[in-house]
């Protein structure tokens, strides 16, 4: 084992104290004693100690620090993946806990993604190290304690919005006792309740349009009017407010880093929408064919064109964060054309591909799919509307009906809002985003 001669004095005196000190007064009486009897050889002390062995020490590294962040990652978007992201720059380790079905419903409200789908969305995450399944909803004492025993976590991490207890009690006031809480700013624009919102208000304008034009629900294409898909965007509620930056792609993306010579490149392109477990594993079966993966991210106006004008449900800046997340993906073509020509690599998609012998078709590992995680939304939208928006285990009283349900909901969630609006009036900048 290496031996730090600059660092044997400390680690001496830290270990071995009272060995130490008789060592240091024996080298000086044989020091003493040597310059009266001169033909005595005396071992140059650090090299004797080192034949001894008894500072025979590895070096120490640096403490590792591990931190924990956790959450449902229901209907997961680039705001999860930022806080991630966030998290994993405070410490060296993140580990992730996945709350589970049966905690979401009996705090929330059922989920819309299973717990399977969850893992996989989380697992799928570039800065997640590790992912702890069926985690509580709230952090109480006993899995604190196994957080900082088992799991070895220095620091547990949340975002800068409150989050309480239906009896109103902080969530994280246990970590924040301990002295083992950190927090990040929360990256607005987006959330689960507003993507729930998207849809269900993109069902409602599909479904005044077949009245009037006799569309289908699933929203085919009508390539008579292509602005029309703009129109019901800029009037439906599920516009984005989220503002992409250059900054926020750099933070997201691989530092720059890009193919090494001879290396196998892999081009898959797609919509992405309403990022899903189905869209983790396909990227990852493209990345195990090669050694460098570059995705294509359709536009807005293409995957309207080929799905319909009330898509697609996220926009290009949004999709394109939550492939750029994946640690799957190497690099993204934010707005790729719809055909693969040969300047990047037409009645058929895929022509110029297949004429070289470079094209190969990918059967998704998951049936989950864009349009499924829509229908879950839209046959349970009473559900989740009363689940998502109005998180029903604040009930006190076991409710008779739907109705007192609804208005017993509607009540907390008009106290809760009134609450997060006086939090974010008198709230302060967390650095670090």
């Amino acid at each position: 084992m290496e031996y730090d001669t600059n660092n044997w004095i400390r680690d001496g005196v830290y270990y071995y104290p009272h060995l130490f000190g008789g060592i240091m007064l024996t080298a000086a009486l044989l020091g003493l004693s040597t310059s009266y009897f001169g033909g005595i050889s005396v071992p140059n002390l650090p090299y004797f100690l080192h034949d001894v062995g008894i500072f025979r020490k590895k070096k120490r590294g640096k403490k590792r620090i591990r931190v924990y962040m956790d959450g449902c990652f229901d209907l997961m978007h680039y705001g999860h993946a930022n806080a991630l992201r966030q998290a994993k720059a405070l410490g060296d380790e993140l580990v992730v806990g996945v709350v589970s079905d049966e905690e979401i419903i009996a705090n929330k409200g059922p989920p819309v993604l299973s717990l399977e789908e969850r893992l996989i969305l989380v697992s799928g995450l570039k800065w997640v190290d590790e992912v702890i399944s069926n985690a509580p909803y709230d952090i109480n004492e006993e899995f604190m304690n196994r957080l900082f025993n088992e799991h070895k976590i220095d620091y547990i991490i949340h975002g800068d919005d409150p989050c309480l207890l239906p009896d109103g009690t902080d969530a994280y006031a246990l970590a924040k006792k301990a002295g083992r809480y950190k927090q990040i700013k929360r990256t607005e624009g987006v959330s689960s309740t507003d993507i729930v919102g998207r849809i269900l208000a993109s069902v409602k304008d599909m479904k005044v349009c077949e009245a009037h034009e006799g569309s289908s629900l699933h929203g085919e294409p009508d390539n008579t009017n292509n602005n029309r898909g703009e129109e019901s965007h800029a009037k439906g509620g599920h516009i984005s407010h989220f503002l992409p930056t250059s900054r926020r792609i750099v933070q997201f993306s691989n530092g720059g880093k890009g193919p090494c010579p001879n290396a196998r490149v892999v081009y898959i392109d797609g919509a992405f929408d309403l990022f899903h477990a189905g869209h983790v594993e396909i990227l990852k079966s493209a990345r195990q064919l090669g050694d460098f993966l570059l995705v294509g991210i359709h536009s807005d106006q293409t995957v309207s064109e080929q799905r319909g004008l009330h898509h697609p449900i996220m926009h290009l800046h949004e999709r394109s964060l939550s492939v750029l997340a994946c640690r799957y993906a190497d690099e993204v073509i934010i707005g790729a054309p719809w055909e693969v020509t040969k300047d990047m690599g037409k009645a058929d998609q895929y022509e110029v591909p297949k004429s070289m012998g470079i094209f190969q078709m990918l059967e998704s590992p998951k049936s989950i799919t864009t349009t499924s995680v829509a229908q879950r939304i839209v046959a349970n939208h009473e559900i989740y509307v009363l689940g998502v928006l109005y998180p029903f285990r604040t009930c006190a009283k076991k409710c008779a009906d739907v109705s007192d349900l609804t208005n017993d909901l509607q009540q907390r969630n008009a106290k809760k809002e009134a609450s997060e609006k006086k939090y974010y009036a008198e709230r302060k900048y967390v650095s670090g985003d």
